[in-house]
């Protein structure tokens, strides 16, 4: 079982930037594939970024690349979400998800945290 818990979500003007943390605790955190999704009012859940358990491989929804950096630090089990350029589009719950394969993260992650409000007013 993985635990995850997300912070860093708020209120910000379109054009500014946020930074979202996502504090994992359970099993392993160096040997799971983390990402992020988000969830805009009256729509589906979609897939944002991921990064491999090395960092090394960073996969990007093409609505935020460019714009969103995803990274993590598995000495502290965490993963974060730079977030600039905020547009009002961007308006969503942020969840952090976890999963034991990075091919299949983007689709059907294994765990999600409760999710966090980000707010892009313009």
């Amino acid at each position: 079982q993985v635990q995850l818990e997300e912070s860093g979500g708020g209120l910000v003007q379109a054009g500014g930037s946020l930074r979202l943390s996502c504090a994992a605790s359970g099993r392993t955190f160096g040997s799971i594939q983390m990402g992020w999704f988000r969830q805009a009012p009256g729509k589906e859940r979609e897939f944002v970024a991921a990064i491999s358990w090395d960092g090394g491989r960073k996969t990007y929804a093409d609505s935020v690349k460019g714009r969103f950096i995803i990274s993590r630090e598995n000495t502290k089990n965490a993963a974060y979400l730079q977030m600039n350029s905020l547009k009002s589009e961007d308006t969503a719950v942020y969840y952090c998800v976890v999963d034991n394969r990075y091919d299949t993260l983007a689709r059907r992650p294994d765990y999600w945290g409760q999710g966090t409000q980000v707010t892009v007013s313009s």
